[in-house]
């Protein structure tokens, strides 16, 4: 949809999304979108409070944000707080903080600010409505790092891992049978980003499809609906509409909706005919 998402979130029923995942502007950080670090919680908070009231009880807020360092004021210099004020005033919302992620950039672009290291990591913070939201670890599991031998032979091991003054173990034969580990709060996907013109000159800071996929399949049940209310060229969209969720996307600019609408349109899960429409 092309429009405010201000005014579309309020169009959405209760209790009716299942995923609202996201990567709004980050504070003072694009030309296309400019909020100062110092009102970014007062600008997002009408956001987050009509997509609480959207969500499933058993749904959830994905937020992926980045902080930055100032570049005026008294904190010139020093990385801003924003980022962290806002994950508290949204949990003073009413919004249930769950887990941290931090989706790590094993190509991220060199800075330009000292004295310190290049960003190669962005925060992403993931909240619920209700006390018992649907997450489908398995959906989401990794290789094992073992080698295939070594994993027959930890099966047959039937004292499993005991418990030591450290800590309580547990039966790793158990953990064997799930297909693959627990990937950690720390997700590695290569960052897809052009500094100068993003992909094919179409978008200056486009979220990876890999960092998207990891959330549509764990925090969304199947046939479940993704709503991403900063949709940029339409990464979530199409993400979650390939692996089956009915998905929908809001963006202020209407070069970046043609776009989607053209990724969309392209990607292997076709829509049904007259389903693409650009909205006001």
């Amino acid at each position: 949809m092309w429009g405010d998402a201000a005014d579309w979130l309020l169009r959405l029923p209760t209790d009716s999304v299942d995923l609202f995942f996201t990567s709004p502007p980050y504070a003072d950080a694009r030309r296309y979108s400019q909020i100062h670090p110092d009102r970014y919680v007062e600008w997002f908070s009408p956001f987050a409070e009509a997509m609480l009231r959207a969500t499933t009880e058993t749904g959830s807020f994905v937020l992926n944000i980045k902080n930055r360092v100032a570049a005026s004021g008294q904190l010139r210099g020093q990385r801003h707080p924003y980022v962290y004020e806002l994950v508290l005033e949204l949990q003073r919302m009413g919004w249930r903080w769950l887990e941290t992620y931090i989706w790590s950039k094993p190509n991220a672009i060199p800075g330009r600010f000292g004295p310190r290291t290049k960003d190669s990591f962005e925060y992403v913070y993931h909240f619920a409505k209700g006390g018992q939201p649907y997450f489908d670890l398995d959906a989401v599991r990794v290789p094992y790092r073992s080698s295939e031998q070594e994993i027959a032979r930890r099966r047959r091991d039937r004292n499993g891992r005991r418990n030591t003054e450290a800590g309580f173990g547990r039966d790793r034969r158990l953990t064997y049978n799930k297909g693959g580990a627990d990937p950690g709060n720390v997700i590695e996907v290569s960052q897809t980003y052009n500094q100068h013109w993003g992909p094919s000159g179409r978008h200056t800071a486009v979220m990876p499809e890999g960092l998207a996929e990891f959330f549509v399949q764990a925090a969304c049940p199947p046939d479940g609906l993704v709503v991403d209310p900063f949709a940029g060229s339409g990464t979530t969209v199409v993400v979650a509409r390939r692996h089956g969720r009915r998905a929908g996307g809001v963006e202020l600019h209407r070069k970046y909706v043609e776009v989607s609408v053209e990724r969309v349109a392209s990607d292997q899960c076709e829509p049904e005919p007259g389903e693409l429409r650009l909205a006001v």
